[in-house]
């Protein structure tokens, strides 16, 4: 059920087709209905209560079970869809049942692009930057699910604190975004940076980029969670995606 299929049901109560009850019923049902595969269990309602379907995390997943996912959320939602983390292999191997599915090689993501309604709202872009080219892929991810999930985005990579002139550049594009997403390895001290350059929320995405004592990302998380800089927030290491959608849903309150 999508937010137009609520509105003919509601349209249809007034014009008294239908009794409360059946509203009530409808509305519940949907909104907690799941399908079990043994394997996984989708949660079909997700789509009305968060306005977006079910994401598929694709690693540990066989070839089967995630075709068979990601065929029953296309045909039982009407929104975008996305399977984060995918590989190539694994969208190989859905591509002939579901035509519409795209893949992007840079943020690993089976994604369908399919939903209409969204206007992307320019006043209220989300801008991702990131300090090195090596964290383009996590930075693509939140990217692409930022796109989908209805909003306007715009990039500045390669900017870090390393020639911080090159972030200096944009300084017009940081000022006029709405939500910044920071995406940084090595000693993350991006974010900070940008967190102190503008008013808006700053998501910062600590990437495993670095050598040796970056421990595979947890030095960048540790420098963004003690950020002087007030306003910003932190997701998990590498978690492009979950920044995506955090952005998201600052935009659609702000």
């Amino acid at each position: 059920m999508t937010e137009q299929n609520l509105s003919e049901l509601l349209k249809a109560y007034k014009s008294g087709t239908v009794d409360e009850a059946q509203v009530i019923s409808a509305v519940k049902n949907f909104s907690l209905a799941t399908e079990s595969f043994g394997f996984a269990t989708i949660d079909h309602g997700r789509e009305l209560r968060q306005g977006f379907p079910e994401v598929v995390y694709s690693p540990g997943k066989t070839k089967e079970q995630l075709k068979t996912i990601f065929r029953t959320l296309y045909e039982r939602s009407a929104g975008n869809l996305i399977a984060s983390r995918a590989t190539r292999e694994q969208f190989d191997f859905l591509r002939d049942e579901i035509p519409a599915a795209i893949f992007d090689e840079t943020a690993r993501m089976i994604y369908v692009d399919r939903d209409k309604s969204f206007v992307r709202d320019e006043s209220k872009k989300i801008l991702v930057v990131t300090a090195g080219t090596s964290d383009v892929p996590v930075a693509e991810e939140a990217r692409l699910t930022a796109y989908l999930w209805g909003n306007a985005v715009s990039t500045c990579y390669d900017c870090g604190v390393a020639g911080i002139h090159r972030l200096f550049a944009h300084i017009d594009e940081i000022v006029a975004a709405n939500v910044i997403i920071v995406v940084a390895g090595m000693e993350g001290a991006l974010a900070s940076v940008v967190g102190g350059l503008t008013s808006r929320p700053v998501i910062a995405v600590p990437t495993s980029v670095g050598y040796g004592a970056s421990f595979n990302g947890l030095a960048a998380l540790l420098a963004m969670l003690n950020s002087c800089a007030a306003g910003v927030s932190v997701v998990n290491i590498d978690n492009g995606f979950g920044a995506g959608v955090l952005a998201s849903k600052i935009n659609r309150v702000r």
